[in-house]
């Protein structure tokens, strides 16, 4: 994931499909801003998507809103943008394992 990270580190913004968007607000009420704020607090959990990567790469996100609200993002990498595919707020199990991943950021 290290090299994710850094490919993330290099990314200068974001690419949006209107479908995506909406489908997004429509079934989670998760807005463009919200999916963007993940990838800018910290803890940030990485994980490769390798199911659904066939015709490209794909990885999931676990993070927070600024407001501090838990999601889950789905996104590829395209070029030097993030491409979100879909987000929605983290199941029970996704909370343990970011609430893990809080605890060894906080014990840095």
């Amino acid at each position: 994931m290290a090299d994710l990270r850094a490919r993330l580190a290099q990314a200068t913004g974001f690419q949006w499909d209107s479908g995506n968007a909406t489908k997004n607000w429509t079934k989670h009420t998760v807005g463009q801003s919200e999916c963007e704020q993940v990838f800018f607090n910290a803890p940030l959990v990485l994980a490769a998507d390798p199911a659904h990567s066939a015709r490209e790469g794909r990885y999931f996100a676990l993070g927070q809103t600024d407001e501090g609200r838990l999601l889950l993002v789905v996104f590829t990498l395209r070029g030097s943008l993030v491409r979100v595919i879909s987000a929605r707020p983290m199941s029970r199990r996704e909370r343990e394992v970011y609430a893990d991943a809080e605890g060894q950021e906080d014990a840095k």
